[in-house]
């Protein structure tokens, strides 16, 4: 039986959020549900309370100005990757995700990074971060 640790958490940085010149944490700000207290929310981290098998997701949305994307990370580790596919013309806009399953020690910091130079909309609950314990080790 898994433990109860789950968490959904929203970018709400007032719209459009950067670019900025090297990569930054995303900081979901907004917690929607935090059960087990392992998402922070002033951080933008979610550290494991304890060993186990956990799946995380990230959607976002932008805008077509920029390019735009987010990487899902372990501790220092890129895990994966969502990027935009600059489809030329005023009214495109990007919506993408990605998830993963890993297997975290207590302790592990899993969080989402913005690469340099990318945009993404943080606002209007448009942009997430999520995670659940499937299964203690």
């Amino acid at each position: 039986m898994a433990s109860n640790v789950m968490f959904t958490a929203v970018a709400d940085q007032g719209g459009k959020y950067g670019p900025f010149p090297t990569d930054r944490t995303l900081v979901f700000n907004t917690t929607i549900t935090d059960i087990g207290g392992g998402y922070d929310k002033t951080s933008g981290e979610f550290t494991a309370p304890s060993s186990g098998y956990f799946y995380f997701t990230f959607f976002y949305h932008a805008g077509k100005a920029q390019k735009s994307g987010l990487t899902l990370m372990k501790n220092s580790n890129i895990i994966v990757n969502a990027y935009d596919q600059n489809q030329p013309g005023p009214n495109f806009c990007d919506n993408a995700g990605n998830g993963a399953f890993l297997q975290l020690n207590a302790g592990d910091r899993v969080y989402v990074r913005l690469p340099a130079n990318c945009v993404i909309y943080a606002s209007d609950r448009t942009t997430s971060f999520s995670g659940f314990m499937v299964a203690p080790m």
